[in-house]
Formats: structure tokens, sequence, C-alpha cells
């Protein structure tokens, strides 16, 4: 029942078409012979109108050399030497393991087209004080909508107002929710939970990030891999082939050694049934299509088939530093003190200093002050050096050492050996201490690095911009042999490029950047990964794989499956081939009858599909995430408020 429950209209329908068929055939054994005869023939054009429908429309068109025209060559023989049964079993047989082949190609694709659920049918328009329901397609930039509880963003969007949680698991499979604020970014997709929320519309439906996933998924099946490609070409081959070798068979022993045509005719038949290349053509393309779908269930958007071929064949991964093995953004890893001063008020003077710059550094100050922070006056941006401002009668000044020595403050040390920025505090010329701020490395990187080298992948590399320090720094804690620093981006070019002339046609150079300023290498790598890249266009635009969530791990979760995946498609091309070989010699010889061909035919196809349809139960690894006993930036915290 619950295999009726899944089938389509259509599906149901050819399952109705079969089921009297087979009534027919029955009935046909309980009547006289004459009418036996016509219900024969009857039952065969009901089962077998499709395929020959199909083959007639192949042969208009030049296409000859098919699995239908090869059906209906062999029935229709087995029909003209009385061997009616034999004739409508093969195509009933083969219509059954087509349903059962739509009802798998269905289940390989539900974990992608899943995703069309993602997309959301209206919006609700702030318009003159009022809203109007209107299609996503009609929203400009700078539009206010509203997003209610239970309904999903309809395009990319700010946070005007409101604070919610957000279910993302469609787009990234994480099942935590997100929670956003004012100023948070939101994409479209993602269902908003326990509040409603208002948005100003940052990008088009047609650039949002459900319009660029949806065309990911349409277009992941139409790039093949050189195994499917090949299939196809052998299948071209290999139909004529067996066409002239069964025209053989039934000709040459009744020609040349005085054999019953009859005999040889049937054999011939058997022969073109079996032979079939049906198992190779369906379930190639299938075990593809699984790989990119398991993909995606873990989060991952493959854009073909090819691409996962070539993650199968990875020799060497390489990792951008920042915003990929680290989370690019800055924190707060260690405060400095000088003359007995405490750190709670070094902190203190540093924010306030810093609490109108727009820099990355001066916000991850700012951030991890704990109290409120007074207003300041007479700022004054220093480019390069940092910042001074006034605070209550006191000049602060907050910077690097080329600032400290133009200021010619004393008693100021340069901090050696740091893996991250200091920043100097001084206070009316008098030096009060420092402040590091490094980025910090993800939590789950150690495991990425280490699930590499589980997989047979020796060869990993980090590219970095920073310092030499910072990266053998980064690259030491996550046990990453080879390291790269002070690159341009032009560098890592010519990095990837030297790498991959070093591995040669031994396998693939896989590149894993953020996707905000990695294109040139994502593109110039065998295949491109942008981590996190969701809802970057460069990104999804340049990359070969899009993980949708900010993940390393994800980079050894999807080498796998493209691993399990190549492994199923050798396994069906193998079983099929040698079950075919055997199958066509017996055939051959006359010992198998129409029936075994059958199974050499429906029965193959119907077994590599259920083998292909294992990558869909691929179990999701329990996740062993390096958890660090307490991050830099909580401790410092826990110092501040006890200062």
């Amino acid at each position: 029942m619950s295999l009726i429950k899944r089938m389509s209209p259509d599906e149901k329908k050819e399952s109705g078409v079969i089921a009297l068929c087979l009534m027919l055939l029955i009935l046909a054994h309980f009547i006289s012979k004459n009418i036996t005869i016509v219900l024969y023939i009857v039952t065969y054009i009901i089962s077998a109108y499709p395929i020959l429908k199909e083959a007639i429309e192949n042969i208009l068109h030049g296409k000859w050399f098919d699995e239908n025209f090869l059906m209906s060559v062999a029935t229709v023989g087995a029909l003209a030497i009385g061997q009616f049964s034999e004739a409508i079993a093969v195509m009933l047989f083969y219509r059954v393991g087509e349903i059962f082949e739509d009802l798998a190609i269905e289940n390989s694709k539900k974990s992608i087209t899943n995703l069309l659920d993602i997309r959301p049918e209206y919006a609700n328009l702030e318009l003159n004080g009022k809203l109007q329901q209107v299609k996503p397609e009609l929203l400009n930039k700078g539009d206010i909508i509203i997003v209610n509880p239970g309904e999903k963003i309809a395009v990319d969007g700010v946070v005007e107002s409101g604070e919610a949680y957000l279910n993302t698991a469609a787009l990234t499979g994480e099942t935590k929710p997100l929670l956003v604020t004012k100023d948070s970014q939101v994409l479209s997709g993602m269902i908003v939970e326990n509040s409603a929320l208002r948005i100003r519309v940052s990008k088009e439906y047609k650039d949002s990030t459900v319009t660029k996933i949806l065309e990911l998924v349409q277009n992941a099946s139409e790039k093949k891999t050189k195994t499917e490609n090949f299939i196809t070409k052998f299948s071209q081959i290999y139909t004529p082939v067996i066409v002239i070798s069964a025209i053989m068979l039934a000709s040459i022993p009744p020609l040349f050694l005085g054999q019953e045509f009859q005999v040889w005719l049937y054999r011939a038949l058997i022969f073109l049934v079996i032979s079939c290349p049906c198992a190779l053509v369906i379930s190639i393309p299938l075990s593809y299509f699984g790989g990119i779908g398991a993909s995606s269930r873990a989060g991952i958007l493959v854009k073909g088939s090819n691409y996962l071929e070539a993650l199968s064949q990875a020799k060497a991964v390489i990792f951008d530093k920042t915003g990929t093995l680290t989370r690019g953004e800055f924190f707060v890893t260690q405060i400095i003190p000088a003359n007995g001063v405490s750190k709670k008020e070094i902190v203190k003077l540093a924010a306030i200093a810093e609490s109108s710059s727009p820099h990355p550094i001066a916000r991850s100050i700012v951030k991890n002050y704990p109290g409120n922070i007074a207003r300041v006056s007479n700022v004054e941006e220093l480019v390069g050096l940092g910042v001074r401002a006034e605070y209550q009668g006191d000049t602060i000044s907050v910077g690097n050492m080329k600032l400290m020595n133009k200021l010619n403050i004393d008693g100021v040390s340069t901090i050696e050996d740091t893996t991250g920025t200091v920043v100097y505090v001084a206070l009316n010329n008098e030096y009060f201490g420092a402040i590091e701020v490094s980025d910090m490395i993800k939590t789950d990187a150690k495991v990425a690095i280490q699930g590499l080298k589980n997989v047979g992948i020796d060869n990993v590399t980090m590219l970095t911009g920073d310092k030499k320090i910072v990266g053998k720094n980064v690259a030491e804690k996550l046990n990453i042999p080879n390291v790269k620093t002070e690159l341009l981006p032009q560098d890592k070019v010519t990095e990837v490029e030297r790498i991959k002339s070093e591995i040669g046609d031994k396998g693939k150079v896989i590149f894993v950047g953020d996707g905000l300023n990695d294109t040139p290498v994502l593109a110039s790598a065998d295949v491109g990964v942008a981590m996190g890249a969701l809802g970057s266009d460069a990104a999804v635009e340049v990359a070969d794989v899009v993980l949708m969530k900010d993940n390393p791990t994800a980079v050894t979760k999807v080498i796998k499956i493209a691993k399990k995946t190549k492994v199923i498609v050798w396994e069906n091309i193998i079983f099929a081939l040698v079950v075919k070989a055997i199958f066509l010699l017996i055939g051959a010889l006359g010992i198998a009858t129409m029936w075994e061909a059958v199974f050499a035919d429906v029965g193959v196809t119907f077994i590599a599909i259920l083998n292909a349809l294992r990558l869909l139960k691929m179990k999701e690894e329990n996740k062993k995430i390096n958890k660090y006993p307490h991050s830099k930036t909580e401790k410092y915290k826990v110092e501040v408020n006890e200062a």
C-alpha cells in the first residue's frame, strides 16, 4: 500500500494496464485456442504499445538501435514463432521495471527537489502603511516586506525591525534555529518561526539565494561525467553489434550447418532481449544523481556529476585561511597591562576611543567590552596608525607601534611572537598596555583536516595573505603540513597551478575558499569549493561546489560521497556486463529461455537501480567536533569582569 501511495497518477495508470494484461493472460489459458490467440495479440498490443510507438518514432528520427528497438524486434519475432506468453511477459516485465525505475529516480531526486519547497509563493509588501500580498518577482530593492511566523522569506534582505528565530534547515541542513535581530542579513527560503519581522529587500527575486540554488539544482544533471559519456558512446556501438550478432546467430547455423531455423531464431530473439543495455544506461546516471542528492541532504550543492567524479579523484586539497579555516572575524585574545594598570581600564579606554570606528579590529574591541561606552569628542582617525579621542579632558591614543613612536610615548615595548594584531593604548601620552586581537580557528577545522587524511588525502596546503608567524601558527594547530603566507590573490593562483602540475594526471586538485575574494583561485582549481558561500553571488557563479554551511568538515563529507558514488557506479558496470555476458553465452547455446532473458534485462536493471539508491541511505557520521576547552575570547571576558 505504501508503494502505491508513492506512485504518481501516471505510474498508477501504468500499473492498472499491467494488471489488466496479466488478467487477460491468465484468462487466455482457460478458453478455446482460437480465442486464446486473439487474447494474446490484444494483450500484447496493450502491453507493448508505448514501447512499439517509441521504437517507431525513434526509427523515423534516425535512432534505430536502442532498447525499444531491441525489445520490439525480439517480441514481434517471438510472436511470429508462436511464443505468445514469452513475448507478452517480456513487455510486461519491462514495463514493471520502468515503474520501479521511475520510483527510484523520483526517490533519488527527492533530496534535491525538496529544495523546491523553499520557493516562496508570495510576499507581504508594505505599501503606504498597508500590506499587499504580491508575487516575489515583483519586489524591488528597498521595498519593505513583513514576514509572519510560519512564512518563508521571499527575497534576501536586512531586518529593519523585529527579532525572531529562523528555520534554515532547507538551505543549510542545520536544525538549530538562527536568531536574527535588527540589521541582521536574512536569505530567501528561510522560515520565520516565532515572531514577525520587518525586512528591507536587498536583492531582487532573480538574484536571491532561492533562485540561485534552484538554478544550480536544475542544471546539476546536465553536466555529465566521462563515465556517463563513455557509456552513451558504448551503447551506440554495442547495440548495432548485438543486432548484427543476433542476425548472424539466427542465419548462420540454418544456412551453413543445416540447423532448424525456428530454434536459432528463438535463440537470436533471446539474445536480443538479454543484450538490452538498460542497466548501464539507467543506473549510472542515476548513481551520480543519487550522489548529488546525498550531497544536497548534507547541505552541499554539487553543480554537476562531472564535479562529483572529479572529487572522487582528489589527491590534493588547498585551503584559504581567513573565513575558511578561521572564522574571518576578530576577537580579543590577550590583554597585556603595563605599570600596574588593570585589564579592565585598558579595555575601557580602547573601547571608548574606538567606539565610532568601523574597522573590524576596533569593532572587536568594542564588542568585547562588558560595560557602557561613554561619549568622546574630537575623534581623529589616523590612517595606518590608529585613533585619538578626547575623553573627560584626557586624550586617549589607540593604535600600532608606529603611532606610539610618532607620539614619542615612553615605556612601550614591541610584543614579539604574536599571532594576532597588537593594539597599544596610551592615556595623555602615558603607556597603559596592549590588546592582542586575533582571528579564531573554527571549532571543526582540525577534524576536517584529519578527515581528509582518513580518506587518503595527505597533500593538504593552506594559502594565506597573512604574515608568516600567523599562518605558521594556524597550520601547526591544525596539523597542516604545507603553508604559504603573505600571498596576493595572483600568488594563490600561481600556487594552485604549481600543485596541479605536480599532481599531473594522478588526480585532481581541490581549492576551498570563502567565496568572497577567492574567485580567481576557485576558477583555476580542478574543483573550486566555496565555503559558507550561501548568498554570495560570486561564489555561486564561479565555484563548482557550494557548501551551504560554514563548515570545513563538509569538504571531507562531499569527498566521501563522491568516492562512494564512484564505487557504486563501477559495481553496476561490472555487475551488468558480467551477468549479460553469462546470459548471452547460455542464450546462444540454447540453455536460457525468454524468462531468463527477462531477468538478464529487467532484473539486472532493477538490481543496479537498488544498488544506486544506497547512496541516499548513507548515514551521516557522528561529528567528532574538536571542542576547545574555552576560547580565549570567553576567558578574556571573565578577566575583564573580575578586574
